[in-house]
């Protein structure tokens, strides 16, 4: 251990601490919202206590695993995930939700110990994964128009100000929004109250409860949409930055195991980040690829220090007008709607289903208790199936 405390302050280096921080502060002005967003009906503890689990786990594995591996391995919650809860979770009693999070991060870690993670990512058509969770986020984003008559200047001005970043400066993007939609709401008088007392937060203890309907229509789709939007991607970064190690199966294991743990005090599932993790992945933490495992240290501390005091950060984003965060939560979603789209058009032969995928998820759909996301996923496989099969009597056509 003090070998690696050693180590830690032989490669500290400025730019990969400010490059851990930036990534986090990302986080939370994007993807944190949305959760924010999803929590809509739940008591403020329990909204507190989600946002404690969701930042103490993503710091304490974060930065475990870097160390250990000295590779920056960032940890974050799933947006897509949260996002897909939107609409799910009003739908349920929250003790069945908490059950269907608990089952959700046992499968992901069965995957992981199992190893079996590239056989299922293979087997399942990645245009329809990526279709029904472009059809999820679409409704979501789409509501964020609902905000601009209320406040046109407002939501006009953060439009602007990301499609801006989106192309001088991607990866701040998020931020540039906030930060326009702050200097608006300043400058026109809406902010809602007092600056809040700091204070440190507190978890509570939900009671998992599994409910069937609560487990198809939630477990399935957050499994899913993690492996396929989530592990997938961040792998790819981790391997596209050049480090061929830790393997995915004990970064999977390792995650899903803390996500169960503190699945009862509202964690909906942990998993490798991909966007914000390019930020300590990249020559801009640090030229040196053996000490850029420092951002991601930077990083999760960040994200325990801001997790202690969720409340706190929670009656920051209270000040605001509502407006700017619907705006702000559906320009977040934007890149993961482009890639997701894009993704599910991909392979011609498979256009069909990822269609019929993204229709049936976006309709917000219910039937038989089940949701929108679940019978996505079974059109667009039964579409698939239909298209592919093949009678054993076919022949081959003559060239």
């Amino acid at each position: 251990m003090t070998s690696v405390w050693k180590s830690l302050g032989k490669d500290l280096s400025l730019s990969a601490i400010l490059a851990g921080m930036i990534a986090t502060l990302i986080a939370y002005a994007g993807p944190l919202v949305i959760i924010f967003q999803a929590a809509q009906g739940l008591s403020p503890a329990l909204l507190q206590s989600w946002v404690w689990t969701i930042s103490i786990g993503s710091g304490v594995l974060g930065l475990i695993l870097s160390l250990y591996y000295r590779v920056p391995v960032v940890i974050a919650w799933s947006a897509p995930g949260s996002a897909l809860l939107i609409t799910l979770l009003p739908t349920v009693d929250y003790a069945d939700a908490v059950g269907a999070y608990l089952v959700s991060s046992l499968i992901i870690f069965v995957i992981g110990l199992t190893g079996s993670f590239d056989r299922i990512i293979g087997k399942l058509p990645a245009a329809i994964s990526a279709a029904m969770l472009a059809g999820i986020l679409f409704g979501f984003a789409a509501k964020m128009f609902f905000a601009l008559p209320a406040a046109p200047l407002l939501v006009g001005a953060m439009f602007v100000a990301f499609f801006i970043g989106r192309r001088w400066t991607p990866r701040y993007a998020v931020v540039l929004v906030l930060v326009a939609g702050c200097l608006v709401t300043l400058v026109t008088g809406n902010i809602n109250g007092a600056m809040p007392v700091l204070a440190i937060t507190w978890p509570t203890w939900t009671m998992p409860h599994f409910d069937g309907q609560a487990i198809i229509n939630i477990a399935l789709p957050l499994t899913v949409v993690s492996l396929t939007g989530q592990w997938v991607p961040g792998m790819a970064v981790l391997r596209g930055s050049g480090y061929p190690r830790p393997g995915a199966s004990p970064l999977i294991a390792w995650s899903a195991l803390g996500s169960a743990l503190l699945a009862p005090f509202g964690c909906h599932g942990l998993n490798l980040a991909a966007f914000t993790a390019a930020i300590c992945t990249g020559k801009e933490a640090h030229e040196d690829p053996g000490k850029r495992y420092v951002a991601a240290v930077s990083g999760s501390v960040l994200y325990i220090l801001l997790g202690a005091i969720s409340a706190t950060v929670l009656s920051l984003f209270a000040l605001l007008p509502k407006e700017l965060i619907a705006a702000l939560a559906g320009l977040a979603l934007f890149p993961t709607i482009v890639n997701s789209l894009a993704g599910s058009m991909t392979q011609a032969g498979d256009r069909d289903a990822a269609l019929i995928t993204f229709i049936v998820a976006a309709s917000g759909m219910s039937f038989l208790g089940l949701g929108a996301a679940f019978w996505g996923l079974i059109f667009g496989i039964a579409t698939h199936l239909i298209l592919k099969w093949r009678p054993w009597n076919a022949r081959q056509p003559q060239s």
